[in-house]
Formats: structure tokens, C-alpha cells, sequence
């Protein structure tokens, strides 16, 4: 078989391939939920209080972003 004509075979097969890829992928589109689509909470779920951020939080923050810096 002639390298052009191989070339040819793998170059359709792999367009044959992400052409189904592309039809098989399916992401659903962004859509407005209904009021009638709320699942409110079973009533044996109790309301907890909202817990406040810790002192060290703005520290955990600087140091995380401190660490994010390239090496120079």
C-alpha cells in the first residue's frame, strides 16, 4: 500500500472519528429553572446557623496567593 494512500485511509478514519465524537458530545444549554422545579428541604433538615470566617482566613488567602507566584 502506498504511503499516500494510507495517509489518506487515516486522515478520513480520524475525521470519521471526531465527526462522531462531535455528534455523541451533548451539553445541555443554560436554561431559567421554573418555581415548579424548586425541591425545597425536608422538614426534618434543620436551618443551621451561618458560621462566620475565621481570622485566618485573609492569611490562608495571602499565603495561597503568595504561592501562586512564579520562582525568579
Amino acid at each position: 500500500m502506498k504511503l499516500e494512500i494510507a495517509r489518506g485511509l487515516f486522515f478520513l478514519s480520524a475525521l470519521a472519528i471526531a465527526t462522531a465524537a462531535a455528534a455523541a458530545w451533548e451539553e445541555p444549554g443554560p436554561g431559567i429553572l421554573s418555581a415548579t422545579a424548586h425541591c425545597p428541604a425536608p422538614h426534618t433538615v434543620k436551618v443551621q446557623v451561618v458560621a462566620t470566617p475565621d481570622q485566618d482566613l485573609l492569611l490562608l488567602l495571602f499565603g495561597l496567593r503568595q504561592g501562586l507566584r512564579p520562582q525568579s
